[in-house]
């Protein structure tokens, strides 16, 4: 089915182990139950400490921000989110997001697996597939990336793939001071890691929508 009013549900990235597929509300409903179990309660990865949420209210607040982003999407601002999917099974979340993108070409990217699913090299994979889509179909320039200094599975999979490390600042995180560390990618990086065997759905279609 095409979706000519909104054609980013078309858009999807796939490679040999997952798929990235837009976040429609069935894909949306299928995701929230993975969120209360992404990482132990002792730490917390994300700079929002959405996961704290006591449930239901933690499945009404993500889906409330997932709506919320599909809605605001402009060509000057959006937040494209996706289930990460393997044989078909919604596992976790990946989003590439930016600001004045026609002009800065530059994007920001967040994600998380469910606790079942880490460190099996599904966070790699899933790096490579929204870094396949916005360097070659979105046309990106440079792509950034943060984790806290404490957060080994990010930072590992974002230094295996040859991230610069662009400095540490002091943010909030639980309601306390901590290090957040910033990384970026360029283009020219990305071209010389490239892989040929992901494949990119709905990418014209997307590009038109957002005004590229």
């Amino acid at each position: 089915m095409q979706h000519r009013s909104w054609p980013l549900f078309e858009l999807a990235v796939v490679t040999p182990h997952l798929e990235l597929r837009y976040l429609d509300d069935e894909l949306a409903l299928a995701i929230v139950p993975l969120i209360a179990d992404i990482h132990d309660p002792s730490f917390m990865p994300f700079s929002a400490p959405f996961t704290d949420l006591p449930e239901p209210e933690l499945y009404h607040e993500a889906l409330r921000f997932f709506w919320t982003n599909r809605a605001s999407t402009r060509r000057d601002h959006w937040r494209l989110q996706f289930a990460v999917l393997v044989e078909n099974t919604p596992i976790g979340l990946c989003d590439l997001f930016a600001e004045q993108y026609p002009t800065l070409r530059q994007f920001e990217t967040g994600s998380w697996l469910a606790r079942d699913r880490q460190g099996l090299g599904l966070g790699t994979e899933m790096r490579r597939a929204v870094l396949h889509l916005g360097f070659v179909g979105l046309g990106a320039e440079f792509a950034t990336t943060g984790a806290w200094h404490d957060n080994a599975p990010s930072l590992g999979v974002t230094r295996k793939l040859g991230y610069r490390e662009t400095g540490r600042r002091r943010a909030v995180r639980r309601d306390a001071p901590d290090e957040l560390i910033g990384f970026r990618m360029d283009r020219a990086h990305h071209d010389a890691i490239r892989r040929t065997d992901i494949g990119l759905r709905g990418v014209a279609e997307a590009r038109e929508f957002l005004g590229l």
